[in-house]
């Protein structure tokens, strides 16, 4: 760690916002340097990523990596960004919404399991490079047309963003416990006879398990997305009849919204910039 930069998140926006700087063919560059940690992650987790295993890979000393990368948090959000650039999105849009914004949560969904060290990253202070906001901004364009205030699109579209996470983090960490007992996770569970003897006196339990609910039980990705979709449709769905009864919040005058695209907030251009300089002037 070098000068403390380690503990500036602006460092940390000129590392992942710089322009790509051409490769030296004998030297280090923060691009190697997190290819390496990447490779490096994607075999052994977050828990197995140092700067001396990376410099042992690239076969330099541990100092020279901090010239360019001052530590390890750095690091780490510049392997995000730069695995981030693996998604593309769709050269022709889905038709609607809902197909849009469940094509962002595979393809996510899709990255983790190529990189699963992604759900390891803990914390909600990482500064997100330009892969990273492309991404977001391109889910946020999927819900940003249907009628949501401002604050629902981002509610809605962090809501999917949670849920892709906490399934992939749960799938990381069943993982980690079959490796490391060798024992997988039905054959445990399959064992707990000991457990199973003492549940006849819980009902509901009892009956769901008689009647074959934990046989073939549903694919918790699969049922958890298409709920959560569900839910946002219900709000679209509601915020559409809201809109029909909605008036110009700067003059009191009804709006009179389009039969299509998106929603009117302000009843004339003469409002929207009257609140925008109120906005703007505080």
């Amino acid at each position: 760690m070098i000068g403390g930069r380690a503990e500036d998140p602006d460092h940390g926006v000129e590392l992942l916002w710089r322009e790509h700087e051409p490769e030296p063919r004998p030297g280090l560059s923060p691009s190697r340097i997190v290819r390496a940690a990447i490779e490096l992650a994607d075999a052994e987790g977050l828990d197995g990523l140092s700067m001396r295993k990376i410099a042992e890979r690239l076969g330099f000393t541990t100092m020279s990596l901090y010239r360019h990368v001052p530590g390890r948090d750095q690091l780490v959000d510049l392997m995000l960004d730069t695995v981030h650039g693996e998604v593309r999105p769709p050269a022709a849009a889905e038709d609607g919404w809902r197909a849009r914004l469940e094509s962002c949560a595979r393809s996510g969904w899709e990255l983790r399991r190529r990189h699963p060290w992604m759900a390891e990253v803990r914390g909600s202070r990482h500064v997100p490079g330009p892969n990273v906001i492309a991404t977001y901004d391109h889910m946020l364009s999927t819900v940003a047309g249907t009628g949501l205030t401002p604050a629902q699109v981002i509610a809605a579209v962090n809501l999917v963003g949670r849920f892709v996470d906490a399934e992939a983090r749960t799938s990381v960490e069943t993982a980690r416990q079959e490796r490391q007992s060798g024992v997988s996770e039905r054959a445990w569970w399959g064992a707990r006879d000991t457990l199973y003897q003492r549940l006849d006196s819980y009902p509901t339990l009892t009956a769901l398990w008689e009647e074959g609910g934990y046989d073939e039980p549903e694919n918790p990705f699969e049922f958890g997305l298409a709920r959560v979709l569900d839910g946002i449709e219900m709000l679209i769905a509601s915020r559409s009849d809201e809109i029909r009864d909605e008036t110009c919040s700067m003059c009191g005058k009804a709006i009179q919204q389009p039969t299509s695209g998106r929603p009117r907030v302000y009843c004339s251009r003469a409002c929207q910039q009257r609140a925008y300089r109120r906005r703007r002037d505080g």
